[in-house]
């Protein structure tokens, strides 16, 4: 397999605008507004590297980054938080929102990446880790906890290299492939068990009315769907404390984008389930038909 680096220091890779240039040359993620947090493992450059596509003809761009999900300063959170509570509300960090939603009549309290600091969890003992990337509270006008939700956040794995493709970038604005690619069997492997463990921790807390967002790029939405059997193994549910709200949240324009312009991202598809839906299409996925060790045996001794 083989691709090519779609964006670059959330520009577009054919971008030569000054906007574009300067970014890569700064080595800045428009996304967090400082240096690119990517480092390569080999001699610790800083990568610069948001999405990717392969040679293959027609092949969409794929978020590989999740900074990049991060864009119009946080947009996806405050998505998430009017989905999850059903009204608009500022988003502040940690502690900082109790005297905001004092003043304004209720407030989101967001813990998660540089958001409120990390919240004190007991470690658990064993395999598995409750940890999600975001948290969101609700606070009431008395700057009371009313309820929260969490957020999952996932992008494509890579396998291979793109190292001469991301110098060809820095050097001239060229655009070269690499033998980089996407390593879906992993990501298929380590979330989908992830997810419900989190959700089962989840259903168990009181103010947790929601349940967790599971947020990607269309193309590992539709993969992670795929791989448990597609949406009729997976029906819909009305949100539940046991809810697993798998969000599809990509680029929402197709047509040209004009140089020094960040495409946009936004809701693409939400498909709410349950974690008990998910456990039994996970158990369940891609068995072959039954019998199938007798018939070998039978194949074996008599045929």
């Amino acid at each position: 397999m083989a691709g090519y680096i779609s964006e670059f220091f959330g520009y577009r890779a054919e971008d030569k605008s000054e906007i574009a240039m300067q970014a890569a040359a700064n080595k800045i993620c428009p996304f967090i507004h400082r240096q690119c947090t990517k480092i390569l493992s080999r001699d610790r450059a800083v990568s610069g590297v948001c999405a990717l596509r392969q040679k293959t003809s027609g092949s969409p761009s794929i978020i590989c980054c999740p900074l990049r999900l991060y864009a119009d300063d946080y947009k996806m959170l405050n998505l998430v938080s009017e989905n999850a509570f059903k009204q608009s509300l500022n988003l502040y960090a940690g502690r900082v929102a109790v005297d905001k939603a004092k003043e304004e009549n209720g407030a989101v309290a967001v813990f998660g990446h540089g958001w409120g600091g990390e919240l004190r969890l007991p470690q658990r003992e064993g395999t598995g880790s409750y940890f999600v990337d975001w948290v969101l509270a609700r606070l009431d006008g008395f700057g009371e906890l009313s309820e929260f939700t969490a957020i999952e956040v996932q992008t494509i794995d890579t396998t291979g290299n793109y190292r001469t493709a991301r110098d060809s970038l820095l050097d001239g604005r060229e655009i070269t492939g690499d033998t980089v690619g996407f390593n879906w069997e992993n990501v298929s492997k380590r979330i989908i068990p992830q997810i419900i463990y989190k959700g089962q921790v989840l259903q168990r807390e009181d103010l947790c009315k929601t349940g967790l967002y599971f947020v990607c790029p269309n193309p590992i939405y539709e993969r992670v769907l795929k791989r448990l059997g597609g949406k009729d193994k997976i029906p819909r549910f009305p949100t539940q404390p046991a809810s697993i709200h798998f969000v599809s949240y990509d680029y929402i324009e197709n047509e040209e984008i004009a140089d020094g312009v960040i495409r946009p991202l936004g809701f693409i598809e939400e498909h709410c389930t349950t974690v008990y839906k998910i456990q039994e299409a996970f158990s369940a996925m891609n068995l072959p038909d039954g019998n199938v060790y007798r018939d070998a045996i039978m194949r074996s001794l008599y045929y």
